[in-house]
């Protein structure tokens, strides 16, 4: 998302804006600099094995320098959060990566700011177990107080009690606020109220009253709020206590009583001194937190049982683990990956902290999973490699037709990205082959500013493509693709809340010409599929290269009384392209330069 509804892109800041893009910062020098306030735990990996046999990999271990651990006593808390914020506030393509971990216990005073690739969690089993008297904040100041480029952070697991009773959660795509509990209310604008387009909250109570004001659109699952105060085009909710009343199309709430299926994302928390993975319980039909009374559903796992992987580990040494039957947990960092990471196992999890990101070379794909039950994969970025990558993210082989509906793969808070921080190609970034997944919340985005970016540059043709049936998504965020953004091939699938832009940059209309149709579908439900349905979805166009381009809709489906869509909208930006229709050749076109969305509120 970049700076929709208004004259300004991002290409041309105007020289008294901050101007972060087109520069990369270097911050591997300075990220090396936090250190772990050490805990007893299992040994780290051995040390690199002679030729011959690799020696066995051990679990556990240390988290690394870049995961800063503190407790109430910790001296100079303040100080080390306004350091890594100093580092991270404008890095929006740099190499930095911190997670920030707070055991259980109370803290006063403290406004933990949060900057790009900057996680901020808390070590209880319950969000009540670690509570902040002061804020977790982020704002838009680095960039003139527009929020729409804050992306990739997160806050997790933390009862919040702000300074002045409401704490500003400013954020863009790709910032998760799950499992935390705000003792007050929670304002989702930057400073100013300038623009704003999120976002996603999971988990999550809110005592007080939510203010997206400016957010554009922003999905909401299985929480409990105090109130809403307004919705601009897009605000979805689903399993959430205190939820406005449904009303879409004025105002554009989308208000489902429960969530079909949700399995919350594992997190590290504190077992006495020792280091646990906590696996969250499916729920079918979920409604409000999973912690209100007590201790969650679920089971956990040692630390011991992971390989706590350093950047610069390599992708044999995390299939290693993987084959010796222990899961991953990415700490922060890079990780160069020349094949695949292969999840093979049943019940595999794959935990990133800080934003961890893999980085495929030579063509390869990041990573696949196996047509396996219950595998978990949360929490990291995966970033595309100069040369193409026919995949980047593969969940079930070609072909695959297990029936996972009692144990689902679950992919939450995986993000991927094609360009920005530098070249990067792909044909597909996400194919969903494996049955019954959920994906809850991704943001899988090729780049419209940054480096390495252009219509060829770094080119990548489709964001996500499902061809396994029964598959779930809620909360997916996919964005600028050359063609189709979202392919549909499965069937009984359904997705709560779609945002999406267009690419921006195409050249002219025989750049996005598909056969006799104007334009891409930015959401496409394969031709043969006879059973699908969808709630919440909006598509934007922003040609800014060449305004004259002219989508056809932002939606295509078979026409049959089981593909079923509810509540769609398609935007242009400022007159910068258009929309003839929503879904197929029904819905008003755009209108004109003026940024108001068409919608349709059910189909057919």
């Amino acid at each position: 998302m970049n700076q929709e509804s208004r004259p300004m892109t991002s290409d041309s800041p105007s020289s008294s804006r901050p101007q972060p893009l087109g520069r990369r910062a270097v911050l591997g020098a300075a990220a090396a600099a936090p250190v772990l306030a050490g805990l007893p735990s299992a040994a780290s990996a051995a040390p690199s094995a002679p030729r011959g046999k690799p020696r066995r990999l051990k679990g556990g271990g240390d988290l690394g320098p870049d995961v800063i651990v503190f407790d109430p006593s910790t001296p100079g808390i303040q100080a080390r959060l306004d350091e890594v914020f100093a580092r991270q506030e404008s890095a929006q393509f740099g190499a930095g990566r911190c997670q920030l971990l707070f055991k259980p216990g109370t803290y006063h005073g403290l406004n933990a700011q949060i900057g790009f690739y900057t996680s901020i969690s808390g070590l209880g089993l319950s969000p009540d177990d670690t509570t902040i008297n002061g804020d977790v904040t982020v704002d838009a100041g680095w960039f003139d107080g527009n929020a729409t480029q804050n992306f990739w952070r997160s806050a997790e697991n933390l009862a919040i009690v702000p300074v002045n009773g409401t704490n500003r959660w400013a954020v863009a795509q790709a910032a998760p606020f799950r499992r935390m509990h705000v003792r007050g209310g929670l304002n989702l604008a930057p400073s100013g109220y300038g623009w704003a387009s999120g976002g996603y909250i999971a988990d999550s109570r809110v005592d007080g009253t939510v203010g997206p004001y400016s957010q554009q659109q922003w999905y909401t699952r299985d929480s409990s709020v105090g109130g809403w105060t307004n919705a601009v085009w897009n605000m979805v909710f689903s399993g959430v206590e205190g939820a406005p009343a449904q009303s879409f199309p004025d105002p554009p709430y989308t208000t489902l009583g429960t969530t079909p299926l949700s399995r919350e994302k594992p997190f590290l928390y504190l077992d006495g001194d020792r280091y646990r993975v906590f696996l969250p319980a499916l729920r079918r039909d979920a409604r409000g937190v999973t912690w209100g009374n007590g201790t969650p559903r679920g089971t956990s796992l040692p630390l011991d049982r992971f390989y706590v992987a350093r950047p610069g580990d390599s992708a044999a040494t995390l299939n290693q683990a993987l084959d010796q039957g222990l899961h991953l947990l990415l700490t922060p960092g890079i990780y160069h990956v020349d094949e695949p990471v292969r999840v093979n196992r049943a019940g595999t999890v794959v935990l990133g902290l800080g934003y961890a990101t893999l980085i495929p070379g030579n063509g390869a794909t990041a990573l696949k999973v196996a047509d396996v039950d219950g595998v978990r994969l949360a929490g990291f970025l995966i970033d595309a490699g100069p040369v193409n990558s026919r995949t980047l993210l593969e969940i079930g082989p070609s072909g695959a037709s297990r029936d996972h509906s009692a144990n689902p793969i679950t992919v939450q808070d995986v993000f991927i990205r094609i360009g920005g921080a530098g070249p990067g190609r792909a044909t597909t970034s996400m194919v969903v082959n494996a049955r019954n997944t959920i994906i809850d919340h991704t943001w899988v985005w090729r780049a419209d500013h940054g480096e390495g970016v252009g219509w060829e540059t770094n080119r990548c043709d489709y964001g996500v493509v499902v061809n396994g049936h029964d598959v779930l998504a809620t909360g997916l965020f996919v964005e600028h693709f050359n063609k189709y953004d979202v392919q549909w091939n499965g069937e009984r699938g359904r997705t709560v809340f779609f945002q999406n832009e267009k690419a921006y940059d195409a050249p002219d209309q025989a750049a996005v010409q598909n056969g006799t149709v104007k334009g891409y579908a930015a959401y496409k439900v394969g031709d043969h599929v006879t059973t699908h349905e969808g709630w919440g979805m909006g598509s934007y166009c922003y040609y800014n290269v060449n305004p004259d381009i002219v989508q056809h809709h932002g939606f295509a489906a078979p026409v049959r009384p089981g593909v079923r869509f509810h509540h769609l909208l398609v935007v242009s930006l400022s007159g910068h392209g258009q929309y003839e229709c929503v879904i197929n050749d029904t819905g008003a076109p755009t209108s004109g330069s003026d940024t108001v969305p068409s919608k349709v509120v059910s189909y057919p």
